[in-house]
C-alpha cells in the first residue's frame, strides 16, 4: 500500500501534527510506503529558488505524480479554525476525482468542510490511529460531525 499524505506543515503546531502522522504511517503494517510533501527532496531544489514559478511548477508537478502513484490519500483537515488548507483542499479534490480512497485526519474539534466529508472514505479525530488502521481493507466510516 503506497499512500500520499496531504496536510498543511507551516506552524509549528501544523509540523508536529504531520510529524506525527508520518511516524504512525512509518509504524504502520500495512503500508509499503508513503510520500509526503513534507520530505521531499524537491523542497531542498538548489537550482531553484523557492516561491519562484519555476519551482510551484517542479513541486506541482511532482506533487501530482506522487498522488497518481499513491493507492490512498491521507488528508490533515486541520488548518485555522473551520478552514482547510487549499493545497490540502486541491489534494483531497484531485485524490477524489480520481478514484482514491480518502482517510481524513481532523484533530481540532471544528467543522469540517462539507466537500471533505462528503468525499472521504474513513474519517478520524487522531492521528495516531494511522498506525494501527488497516489500510488494505480500510473500512468506511464516514464524517458524522457539524458541517458548513
Amino acid at each position: 500500500m503506497r499512500i500520499y499524505l496531504a496536510g498543511p506543515f507551516f506552524s509549528d503546531e501544523q509540523i508536529e501534527r504531520i510529524a506525527r502522522a508520518e511516524h504512525a504511517l512509518t509504524e504502520n503494517q500495512t503500508v509499503d510506503s508513503f510520500f509526503s510533501p513534507r520530505l521531499s527532496d524537491e523542497n531542498e531544489s538548489p537550482s531553484l529558488k523557492e516561491g519562484t514559478p519555476e519551482w510551484a511548477q517542479m513541486i506541482f508537478k511532482k506533487d501530482v505524480e506522487e498522488i497518481d502513484n499513491a493507492d490512498l490519500v491521507v488528508a490533515i483537515a486541520d488548518f485555522v479554525h473551520e478552514n482547510v488548507d487549499s493545497g490540502t483542499a486541491f489534494e483531497v479534490g484531485y485524490a477524489y476525482h480520481s478514484n482514491k480512497p480518502l482517510v481524513i485526519v481532523q484533530e481540532l474539534d471544528e467543522p469540517l468542510n462539507l466537500m471533505l466529508g462528503q468525499a472521504l472514505t474513513y474519517y478520524t479525530t487522531s492521528v495516531d490511529d494511522l498506525a494501527a488502521l488497516d489500510f488494505n481493507h480500510l473500512p468506511t466510516q464516514p464524517f458524522s460531525g457539524k458541517t458548513f
